[in-house]
């Protein structure tokens, strides 16, 4: 049973996605919230799977909601989306940066709804990876130089090829097939890459991929 919990100051928008979630049986709606305080608190007292987050909320917003789950070691398996009416919301990159697992539309097929919760959980893929590729590309645009990041040099030149693909918003199953390798080895690089660079999924291998130089906006796979 996958244990969700929903921060959204909208008691609808709560309502409507309890609904949606709860249509599954493999998924339950342990707690809500109606501000990022509060989420933060429920996720340390219900140790959630999953958790989804509203990107604007009062007291404390769902960046700075999914900055504490993310420092707190009791929450490492807490995976943290973010939800947001707009694909190219300027916030959530900074989300990603803060560790989340990856962001969700508001208007999302109530079917994706039920899918995404279950990747998240799993930690197995960056949710909406076309869309995230161009909302990372759009505001890591403007940074500062990239600058190599610490543990690159501790990857190897097949590592920081799944890494790149990765970034792209590549599945392991296209991984494989762009590479001809088998989806099990893909799989065993991506785990190496993220226990070498200490990051907990694939999100996080997103971030480093663009924020070291690894992965250039706006490159070709």
């Amino acid at each position: 049973m996958i244990r969700v919990l929903l921060a959204d100051d909208q008691p609808l928008i709560r309502a409507g996605f309890r609904a949606l979630l709860e249509l599954s049986d493999d998924i339950a709606v342990v707690g809500e919230a109606g501000d990022g305080a509060a989420a933060v608190e429920l996720a340390r007292r219900l140790l959630p799977d999953v958790a989804l987050l509203d990107v604007r909320m009062p007291l404390l917003d769902g960046i700075q909601a999914t900055r504490r789950i993310g420092a707190d070691p009791e929450l490492d398996g807490v995976r943290v989306v973010i939800l947001t009416n707009y694909a190219l919301d300027e916030y959530v990159f900074a989300a990603l940066r803060a560790g989340a697992s990856g962001f969700l539309l508001k208007d999302i097929e109530p079917g994706d709804l039920l899918q995404s919760v279950r990747v998240a959980a799993r930690g197995e893929a960056l949710l909406s990876p076309s869309v995230t590729r161009l909302l990372i590309e759009e505001y890591v645009s403007t940074p500062p130089r990239p600058v190599p990041g610490p543990g690159l040099e501790r990857l190897t030149e097949r590592e920081r090829e799944i890494v790149s693909l990765v970034a792209r918003g590549m599945s392991n199953e296209e991984i494989a097939a762009h590479l001809v390798i088998s989806v099990a080895t893909a799989k065993t690089h991506v785990s190496r890459a993220l226990t070498k660079l200490g990051a907990r999924d694939r999100a996080q291998l997103v971030v480093f991929a663009y924020e070291s130089g690894l992965v250039v906006p706006g490159a070709g796979a």
